[in-house]
């Protein structure tokens, strides 16, 4: 599965973006797709994950502001995020993962950079 993301940008905090991911054939057999981050001199990070269906997973950090959420018709995965703070900025990854007979497959997209200012 590719992925391609997309919908980041310079934000000024308190404001909103919403990323979207694209993958490239069904993933209604993807059982966990979601958002990782990854700021400067940091460790990624998971943002958000939903599974096939539909339960949700947050990072503490972004609770309340962030909602995840998938279309399987449409092979899409997208991040709403409100309420921006400066320390949400990161690079953005969208992520899938699958079990298989082997174990578990992973997916990135290339990531998509998000910036909040001051």
């Amino acid at each position: 599965v590719q992925l391609q993301a997309c919908g980041g940008g310079l934000v000024q905090a308190g404001g909103s973006l919403r990323l979207s991911c694209a993958a490239s054939r069904s993933i209604s057999s993807i059982n966990i797709m979601g958002w990782y981050r990854q700021a400067p001199g940091k460790q990624r990070e998971m943002v958000a994950t939903i599974t096939n269906g539909g339960s949700r997973n947050y990072a503490d950090s972004v609770k309340g502001r962030f909602t995840v959420s998938r279309d399987n018709a449409e092979n899409t995965v997208a991040l709403q995020m409100t309420s921006l703070k400066p320390e949400d900025t990161a690079v953005y990854y969208c992520n899938a993962g699958r079990i298989t007979p082997r174990g578990w497959d992973d997916y990135w997209g290339q990531g998509t950079e998000v910036t909040v200012s001051s």
